[in-house]
């Protein structure tokens, strides 16, 4: 199956609408890049390769803007980058994605016209880039699952969550694709169900075997080896190997070197972040209380609760079996590995 999470179409960037899913598969169109903002606070677009591409056409919507425009080109495009900067906090590829527009136009002499051309081709390169690595990283990982293997993983990280082929999914697309067999247990990820609404839906179209279960239920279950490894993706990487993902991937991780069951972190290069030595300083996000409340209209807990609502948890790397990369698989001592296979970003 081809899932295009996110698309350009006549001069305005189209995602598709992950809060609908699987009930609907329908795509919302942004012009501007406050529109793509918010659509990130918002998940319609979510995962963090899908959350950079996604502030990149949103820098490339903003050129297009200075077209329109009478006032400052520069000042205008600063705006913007502020705006997507602001939309979520973890993800560090929206960062870097940013960071490579910036270079186009940041004290750039060129027109008007020159910058918005560079910044759409810019995100158009950024967008086929994620496509290649994804592949690449799912080659590197398949070879680490077993012919048989019953894999659980958390949240999404598969085509959703990128521009195409996914992290964490894309490696067991990959190992089917090898010709392994490979059956999936998905956990719910409440409180916003990504992988009962998605990760589930991917697999189901792509015909592998997928069973849900609910998050609380991941240790059960390693207690009776029910599981041959884990595999997550990750929202950011610091240089010594902690790992910032979806919240509960901690406890999985916790459970799986109970159990003695590899814990493996698939994530692009850009996912690492070089200006941390550890997860200590990795910015978690908290979300609206509603999301943990209830869901949708429905509510199902009393007006008035006090409610904590962090969107992700840090593991440690001393829990972490290996990171899949595009690179290569990368193993513990991280700090020295990691560091190698950062992108400049001058």
């Amino acid at each position: 199956m081809t899932i295009e999470t996110l698309r350009w179409r006549s001069s305005a960037l189209e995602l598709l609408d992950q809060r609908a899913l699987p009930n609907r598969v329908e795509y919302l169109r942004y012009v501007t890049a406050a529109e793509v903002a918010q659509a990130i606070q918002d998940l319609v677009v979510r995962g963090a390769p899908a959350i950079g591409c996604a502030a990149a056409y949103g820098m490339a919507l903003a050129g297009l803007q200075c077209l329109k425009s009478s006032g400052n080109c520069l000042n205008l495009l600063r705006n913007a980058h502020d705006t997507l900067a602001q939309s979520r906090p973890t993800a560090v590829n929206l960062f870097w994605a940013l960071q490579r527009q910036r270079k186009i136009w940041d004290s750039s002499d060129r027109d008007p016209q020159s910058i918005a051309e560079a910044l759409l081709q810019e995100a158009h390169a950024i967008l086929r880039e994620d496509v290649a690595v994804n592949r690449a990283l799912g080659a590197h990982g398949a070879m680490l699952i077993p012919d048989g293997a019953r894999v659980l993983t958390h949240c999404n990280a598969g085509a959703l969550a990128t521009a195409g082929h996914g992290t964490a999914l894309g490696v067991i697309r990959s190992a089917v694709e090898a010709g392994k067999r490979i059956t999936v247990t998905s956990c719910e990820t409440r409180p916003v169900l990504q992988g009962a609404r998605l990760t589930v839906w991917e697999l189901m179209q792509d015909g592998i075997p997928v069973t849900l279960i609910p998050d609380n239920a991941a240790a059960y279950m390693m207690s009776r080896r029910e599981f041959d490894l884990v595999i997550v993706g990750a929202d950011r990487v610091a240089l010594n190997g902690d790992t910032a993902n979806k919240i509960g991937t901690y406890m999985h991780a916790v459970c799986a070197a109970r159990h003695g069951i590899p814990f493996y972190v698939a994530a692009p290069c850009s996912t690492i972040d070089p200006n941390l030595e550890d997860g200590s300083a990795i910015p978690i996000e908290e979300r609206a209380s509603k999301e943990v409340t209830g869901y949708g209209a429905e509510r199902w807990t009393p007006e008035g609760v006090m409610v904590r609502n962090p969107a992700f948890d840090i593991t440690p790397a001393e829990l972490i079996t290996a990171i899949i990369t595009e690179k290569g698989v990368v193993r513990a001592p991280y700090v020295n590995a990691l560091g190698e296979l950062i992108p400049q970003r001058g």
